[in-house]
């Protein structure tokens, strides 16, 4: 009984540790998103893009997009991952990856 119990424990602390380091991946509310880089701001962990729509956004980077955002320009086109609050909009990037070339 005593063994069962540290493994429930060991499980619980193991899921509230997963959650922590990836706070995107337990809200399950993303999404990706094609945009042209405006603009980065490093030091502030920002990052101005313009949607496919022409909407120009500014949206916080987190987590280990934060490592990516040194490596984008503007007028790069990349795609985002994109976190969403509760009514859908923008909260974070949490990802940043090149977009693909078109294919001619």
């Amino acid at each position: 009984m005593r063994h069962q119990l540290l493994f429930l424990v060991a499980a619980f602390v193991a899921g509230l540790i997963l959650v922590q380091a990836n706070p995107a991946a337990a809200t399950g509310k993303t999404h990706d998103l094609k945009a042209t880089v405006v603009s980065v701001d490093i030091q502030a962990k920002k990052i101005t893009f313009q949607d496919e729509a022409g909407a120009t956004t500014t949206a916080p980077v987190l987590d280990r997009a934060v490592e990516s955002l040194k490596t984008v320009k503007g007028g790069e086109k990349v795609v985002l991952t994109c976190q969403d609050n509760e009514s859908g909009a923008h909260e974070a990037v949490i990802a940043i990856k090149p977009a693909e070339a078109e294919k001619s």
